[in-house]
């Protein structure tokens, strides 16, 4: 390769490597980086210790070939090899690992979907089914029963759904900063407003007003969802405290607190994935998807803001965001 060649591959952020007869003749420093400067002088079997890597590199026509755990134990890389003289071989290597992640993200997501919409929609059509035997659907009391737990499955079909397409929406527009003027003791206000009508939700704040640059709907859907919440998993008719507070720092705190059974500390880590329940069996019964905490992860940090849960066993538990405020 001529100097001009190698000034070029080191001014390259892609870890690039030149192999001769099988030897690693030049490393860029990204490779070196990445494979260290022992690699320099080489066979490239010892290099690159992957059995495909190796036969695409030392193939008469070059070609690619994917390699795990390169740099660490969970990475992926896409080796690429061009032939670019007698016996000389460029070898370009491609970090896959946040691509392959994704991919892996978005499968398990629809894997999880489709089975959280199978079991409702399972137990629907074998009641109908039911319900078209004669002797089954003859019978008053079977029947209202029976289209009761349809009723029941259906919504729990419909809430999913309705979950599922907040997360599309807001996945669509998570780059986006929002900008509309919200005061977030008025908004709090109006969405305690509408819990009063036999629970037990009071709202305190220590300040007339808190303005953040936000998205109205998003916002009133963040408390809606972590109100909502704390009565289906909080106390049985106990209270829920809604706080708002301004801080001097420049931050916002929103606090909705239960006095539940808590939640035991090894969920805690993942309370805000997708689809993952503490309590499967009580999440469902309450009509829980297993979404509506991720949907607040997502809205929160699209406003470039915190969401924390702290909890305790037998004291009950305190979801709080800070959001910054705007700047007058």
């Amino acid at each position: 390769m001529t100097v001009e060649g190698v000034h070029l591959l080191e001014q390259l952020q892609t870890p690039a490597l030149v192999v001769s007869r099988g030897q690693v003749r030049f490393a860029n420093s990204a490779a070196q980086g990445l494979l260290g400067a022992h690699i320099v002088g080489q066979d490239v079997r010892i290099a690159i210790r992957d059995p495909r890597a190796v036969a695409a590199i030392l193939s008469d026509v070059g070609g690619t070939a994917q390699v795990t755990g390169l740099s660490t134990g969970g990475s992926v890389w896409q080796v690429d090899c061009r032939v670019i003289g007698p016996n000389e071989r460029l070898v370009s290597l491609y970090d896959l690992s946040e691509r392959v992640s994704v991919a892996k993200s978005h499968a398990d997501f629809v894997a999880n979907a489709s089975h959280e919409l199978r079991t409702p929609l399972a137990n629907v059509l074998g009641y109908v089914e039911t319900l078209l035997n004669p002797k089954a659907g003859g019978n008053e009391e079977v029947r209202n029963r029976f289209l009761g737990t349809i009723r029941h499955e259906a919504q729990r079909m419909q809430a999913l759904i309705s979950d599922l397409m907040s997360l599309s929406r807001i996945e669509a527009v998570k780059h986006e900063v929002p900008s509309d003027r919200i005061d977030l003791v008025a908004l709090a206000q109006e969405v305690v407003g509408e819990f009063r009508g036999g629970a037990q939700v009071t709202l305190t704040a220590n300040c007339e007003d808190a303005v953040i640059a936000g998205d109205r709907g998003q916002l009133s859907q963040v408390l809606r969802n972590l109100i909502d919440n704390a009565l289906k998993y909080g106390k049985p008719g106990g209270p829920v405290e809604v706080s708002v507070e301004a801080a001097s720092t420049g931050w916002a705190l929103v606090m909705v607190r239960d006095h539940g059974e808590g939640i035991p500390p090894e969920h805690l880590p993942r309370i805000t994935e997708r689809f993952y329940r503490a309590d499967t069996s009580r999440s469902r019964a309450a009509g829980g998807t297993g979404l509506g905490l991720s949907i607040v992860k997502h809205i929160v940090e699209r406003h470039r803001g915190r969401f924390d849960i702290e909890s305790r066993l037998g004291s009950g538990t305190t979801a709080s965001l800070m959001l910054p405020l705007k700047e007058a």
